[in-house]
């Protein structure tokens, strides 16, 4: 990475996978990163830090949304060999310890508990975990402040609460779930148990309810927003798109002019983007 001084405090954004195949985020300056959620196998991150000309050396900790296995795989594994501190709720911990996919468990001492609605200091992020609704042990979105900048994260939403709406429009940067098409969800392939889950008040958040809270709640200080989670089975990049964009027509904000807007990859890194 490049050590030019100007440079020192410039936020970036990568997205190293998103969905249930393995969700990983990186947020970070020249001097500091958070990685949000460590879903991929451990050879896959360290794959893609080489191939992006990162260094997983320059991580400072570990942000975690909530316990289920494509969000925290590879936890443990990164924690012990870069002696890094892991953040999550107390639920959230001790889902952790009980996930048998986890194979290698958080040391007690690299165990850091954070709490909905308290902020807190790391290095040159101020970071606001908030309650969202999945049914995880427990789920929490990210708001982490930088350098004046705000950016947002929201994944596996059972429904938009009204905290969360205050998230959204606090954003300069929003990472939000458009998992699936209802009408693909319900004439797709899913036993019906797994239908009614998605479905249900603490399952995923559908195109149109993800296109409804950002065209009620998008502020003009919004700049970019990002789709995260999206089903394999259940939707399709072009598709949440387009519903996103039709939607917000209505409310007369147009993707691509008031803020960029990006749907992520499940497999694939996105570009690295600066947040400006």
């Amino acid at each position: 990475m490049r050590s030019d001084k100007n440079n020192l405090k410039m936020l970036r954004f990568i997205s190293f996978g998103s969905g249930s195949s393995g969700n990983c985020y990186y947020l970070f300056t020249e001097t500091d990163g958070l990685l949000i959620d460590t879903g991929l196998g451990i050879r896959t991150i360290k794959k893609d830090f080489r191939e992006y000309g990162l260094r997983i050396n320059d991580v400072g900790n570990i942000l975690v949304t909530h316990d289920h296995a494509d969000h925290v795989k590879a936890v443990g594994a990164l924690s012990s060999e870069y002696d890094l501190d892991v953040y999550a709720t107390h639920a959230v911990h001790e889902g952790i310890h009980r996930n048998y996919c986890v194979t290698k468990k958080i040391s007690e001492p690299h165990r850091k508990y954070v709490e909905k609605g308290k902020t807190f200091r790391l290095g040159p992020f101020e970071i606001t975990p908030f309650g969202v609704p999945h049914d995880s042990s427990d789920n929490v979105g990210y708001c982490v402040v930088c350098e004046g900048i705000t950016f947002c994260l929201m994944t596996d939403v059972g429904h938009v609460t009204d905290e969360m709406k205050t998230f959204i429009t606090r954003a300069n940067y929003l990472v939000i779930e458009a998992n699936h098409d209802v009408e693909m969800l319900k004439n797709g392939p899913y036993p019906d148990f797994l239908k009614t889950r998605v479905l249900g008040e603490n399952g995923h958040l559908s195109n149109a309810a993800c296109a409804q809270a950002l065209a009620e709640n998008a502020s003009p200080d919004l700049r970019h927003v990002w789709l995260c989670h999206l089903s394999e089975e259940n939707n399709h990049p072009e598709l949440a798109r387009k519903t996103i964009e039709h939607t917000l027509r209505g409310y007369g904000i147009v993707a691509g002019a008031d803020f960029e807007l990006t749907v992520l990859k499940r497999r694939t890194p996105s570009d690295i983007v600066e947040l400006k």
